[in-house]
């Protein structure tokens, strides 16, 4: 079933939980991160990021998602994860995507909010929640690092952040508070005090990016704090390429499909893990 973020978002907010969005780059992500969704009676949200369009173009990817996402058995949003362009974010809305993220948070804070207003104007008028991001984390989205070193450099204001919110009429925040892109070469060092102010001067769903890799008892924390959705990728990726690499080094196998298809299995083995954390169970 089709449904919006929001939708999703006060599920999570009544339970206490958070939904996890997991990047989806073709067919065999799509199968592994609906597939653990039903299994499991919960919710989810899969989202196409912009860094990943060389793999598959959104217009390839987009209708794919949106089908999958009408036929499942629970609530699917489709969403637009880092989307730093208004083509990009446009491509989504035609195609059919029920929530976009806006990611203008390395600009200036005006430009930020100048470019988010106007992502939430169109949106809004066809029925479309919108994510932005306030305070960045150390690593982009494709692993890439920039900017100074201290993670408190880069913590979202929890002042600036209500300004940003009640500028722009977001309907979800992205909050840096010490989570990383990408794996991580050591425990992340977490700040929940920005979680928690962030979630009293804005009022709104707070979203965890960087959340791969992540402690157990750390997203515990964090969905105590206020957050309500959480990004998920790295780790699940990395355990289909170890699936598919110790099925071709067995010498049992020739064909490609049979090395997707075991990278599917593990997906879908490693989002049920993830799902079942960030739903308490």
């Amino acid at each position: 079933m089709l449904v919006r973020m929001k939708e999703l978002l006060e599920m999570a907010e009544h339970d206490k939980k958070a939904i996890g969005m997991f990047n989806t780059t073709g067919l065999d992500s799509i199968q592994a991160v609906i597939g653990a969704a039903e299994e499991l009676g919960e919710p989810v949200i899969i989202a196409h990021a912009q860094v990943h369009n060389v793999l598959n173009d959104i217009g390839l990817v987009g209708p794919a998602m949106i089908a999958a996402a009408k036929n499942a058995k629970v609530p699917v949003c489709v969403h637009l994860d880092h989307g730093e362009t208004l083509e990009m974010v446009y491509r989504a809305l035609d195609l059919g995507f029920t929530s976009i993220m806006i990611d203008a948070s390395t600009l200036p804070y005006a430009e930020n909010v100048k470019i988010t207003q106007a992502v939430v104007e169109k949106c809004h008028s066809m029925g479309v929640d919108v994510e932005a991001e306030l305070g960045k984390l150390p690593t982009r989205e494709g692993g890439s690092s920039d900017g100074p070193s201290k993670p408190s450099d880069f913590y979202t204001d929890p002042e600036e952040a209500r300004a940003f919110v009640q500028s722009t009429g977001i309907d979800a925040l992205a909050v840096a508070f010490g989570t990383a892109h990408g794996f991580y070469k050591e425990k992340p060092v977490l700040d929940f005090d920005v979680v928690r102010k962030c979630r009293e001067t804005t009022g709104l769903p707070l979203v965890m990016h960087g959340g791969s890799g992540v402690s157990p008892e750390d997203y515990v924390k964090a969905i105590e704090a206020g957050v309500r959705k959480i990004n998920y990728y790295s780790y699940m990726s990395k355990a289909g390429y170890n699936a598919a690499k110790a099925l071709m080094e067995t010498d049992t196998t020739s064909f490609f499909h049979d090395a997707v298809h075991a990278a599917m299995l593990a997906m879908k083995e490693d989002a049920k893990r993830a799902i079942k954390t960030f739903s308490r169970k």
